[in-house]
């Protein structure tokens, strides 16, 4: 949650959707949060090129690295997630997983 008072959110952090190419430092940031990698569309908070936090879109499931700063960045995604889907009209999403699953 963001502080009142303070924020702990560096002055140049970029937020954009992950791309493919975001993968490796996704599943460390995932690995050192030790948790699994959200599904589905990602936004993700960057600091000098750096990858240290990501957002589900669909449901706010969030990593982030715990040994930097990145509980602020945590808030922030989500906030810019909700207004995302405040604006886009609810479309279903076809998640692969359990499809994945059931052809191995």
């Amino acid at each position: 949650m963001m502080s009142a008072t303070a924020s702990n959110i560096p002055t140049t952090v970029t937020i954009g959707w992950a791309l493919p190419s975001d993968l490796e430092a996704l599943e460390r940031v995932a690995a050192l949060d030790s948790k699994k990698l959200p599904a589905g569309p990602l936004l993700v908070a960057a600091v000098d090129g750096q990858i240290w936090a990501a957002v589900a879109t669909l449901d706010d499931t969030a990593v982030a690295d715990p040994f930097v700063p990145s509980g602020d960045l945590v808030g922030l995604l989500r906030t810019r997630a909700r207004q995302l889907r405040a604006t886009q009209p609810q479309t279903p999403v076809l998640r692969l997983e359990p499809l994945i699953a059931r052809l191995r």
